[in-house]
């Protein structure tokens, strides 16, 4: 079986933006607790944060960490985070029937992201509170001083602002399971005034009001028009949400969801594109595709606790799906949707980094590993950076819920002009056959090749544990070549594959 591939370095989607390689961090499970904060733990740092999850992140590269909710955030009071930490209070977490301890706060996790070397992204709570709550925790962060709340941020221990620049105007504020959920009109009403207030502060923020929750939902994509409408001119960016399951263990359809993303993204932009013109808009809006990741695994076990059965634990094991090999290859699915839709997508934020739905996992007291999905999240945040090409691709296909003609063979294309190479991400989805893949690279001259990484494995269902930490990782690849401006590379069936051009 063949497929073809046309690189063109005149044919150009945009540039990519790095904050598409985001990440997550709610207060939920040990996500937090156990996940970056463990102060026993042998290798945690002065702040309590465990240093092997810091070195686990760091490779990553990770541009933005999105903070602290998520479902948390619809009725958390950021005060409780603040100030001596004896003197916090415990609160009830309604949104995953837990307890929260307020250990780490603002203060806490600015801390952490300088470890790791990455920016915040705030929410502020717009379920249980509203603007004035949101501005207050503005003026805590970003004031210099002189004011109320930034004279108590410079007394609790830190002097200079954190200028951050991103905020989530709520979350999933479309769910009826979200703590002061609201239709369209109410809470597009509610962010436009928040939003309004908020850039009286500073108008250089950037802001983003909450798109559906998924693309099933009832009011979608009525949600998206009807809060755009009202929102539209005070916001920079709109959120989507989409999680990714093979609950019938059928692995075509499950592979084929990355049709059913690339539609959602379409339709929203469509969307923004709509509104734009009914309100004769000069200014864009873009894509914050801020929680995205394969969950299903711990669907059951999670029951127990969130329907009340294990009381209110402080930070117990919840949402800890353990990847397989197959969902490698969704990761690396949805990656190369975001790679080809960057003229949209602008941010994206895997959820969660740690122990929840995560890319990394650990022991209390014991070790952090890779999960995975760590490897295809890494290849395309450590190479995936620069201009996304428009490539056009000719591959046989199968048919899916999700999209009559699914390529088997699933490729994105980067070139970076600042070191001179071309990175290909490819997916192959055929179930039994490989698949030889020539990429014609047109208008780039003296090509070599200078990485190739392959991820397959015999058994879809194989995963990664404490005590077997590379049962699935990436191999370097032996067939990738380049003839003259013809780059060949055998897929085989079911991997993933990374190959890099030097030009």
């Amino acid at each position: 079986m063949k497929a073809s591939v046309i690189a063109n370095k005149d044919y150009t989607i945009a540039k990519i933006d790095d904050r598409v390689y985001g990440a997550f961090l709610e207060h939920l499970g040990r996500a937090v607790y156990e996940g970056i904060y463990e102060p026993d733990h042998p290798s945690a740092d002065t702040n309590g944060m465990r240093g092997d999850v810091i070195d686990l992140v760091k490779k990553l590269n990770v541009p933005v960490v999105r903070y602290p909710g998520g479902n948390f955030v619809s009725a958390y009071n950021w005060e409780d985070g603040i100030g001596p930490r004896e003197e916090r209070p415990v609160r009830l977490d309604l949104a995953w029937h837990t307890s929260e301890s307020n250990a780490v706060g603002v203060h806490e996790f600015a801390d952490w992201c300088a470890s790791v070397g990455t920016e915040m992204m705030l929410a502020v709570n717009l379920g249980s509170r509203g603007v004035d709550d949101a501005r207050n925790f503005l003026e805590y962060v970003n004031h210099p001083g002189g004011s109320y709340w930034s004279d108590l941020r410079i007394k609790n221990g830190r002097k200079e602002p954190w200028n951050v620049k991103m905020w989530c105007l709520g979350n999933e504020m479309d769910g009826p399971w979200q703590v002061g959920h609201k239709d369209a009109d109410e809470y597009g009403k509610l962010a436009a005034n928040t939003a309004r207030a908020m850039r009286m502060f500073d108008q250089s923020l950037e802001l983003i009001v909450c798109g559906s929750s998924n693309s099933d939902m009832p009011s979608y994509p009525d949600w998206e028009r009807i809060v755009l409408e009202h929102t539209y001119d005070h916001v920079d960016h709109i959120s989507l949400h989409m999680y990714f399951a093979n609950r019938d263990d059928n692995t075509p359809n499950y592979l084929g969801l990355a049709e059913k993303l690339d539609t959602y993204i379409e339709t929203v932009a469509a969307t923004i594109k709509q509104v734009k013109a009914k309100k004769k808009s000069k200014k864009d809006v873009y894509i914050s595709f801020d929680e995205w990741n394969v969950w299903y695994h711990s669907n059951k076990k999670d029951r127990e606790i969130l329907d009340g059965n294990g009381g209110w634990p402080h930070a117990p094991g919840l949402l800890e799906d353990i990847y397989n090999f197959e969902d490698v290859l969704m990761v690396g699915l949805i990656l190369n949707t975001f790679i080809r839709r960057s003229d949209v997508v602008k941010i994206a934020c895997i959820a969660q980094l740690v122990n929840v739905i995560a890319p990394i996992m650990t022991e209390k007291g014991g070790p952090a590993w890779a999960q995975t999905i760590y490897y295809p999240y890494y290849f395309a945040s450590a190479f995936g950076r620069g201009t996304a090409l428009q490539l056009v691709a000719n591959s046989p296909g199968y048919e899916t819920p999700h999209g009559k003609n699914t390529a088997f063979v699933d490729v994105s294309g980067v070139h970076n002009e600042d070191d001179g190479t071309l990175s290909f991400f490819l997916v192959n989805r055929h179930t039994s056959e490989s698949i030889e893949t020539k990429v014609s690279l047109q208008g780039f001259a003296e090509a070599s090749i200078i990485d190739h990484q392959v991820m397959t494995h015999p058994d879809l269902k194989a995963v990664n544990t404490a005590g077997n930490q590379e049962e699935v990782a990436p191999k370097k690849g032996t067939g990738a070549k380049v003839n003259g401006d013809r780059l060949s590379v055998v897929l085989p069936p079911y991997s993933y594959q990374m190959v890099r051009v030097k030009i």
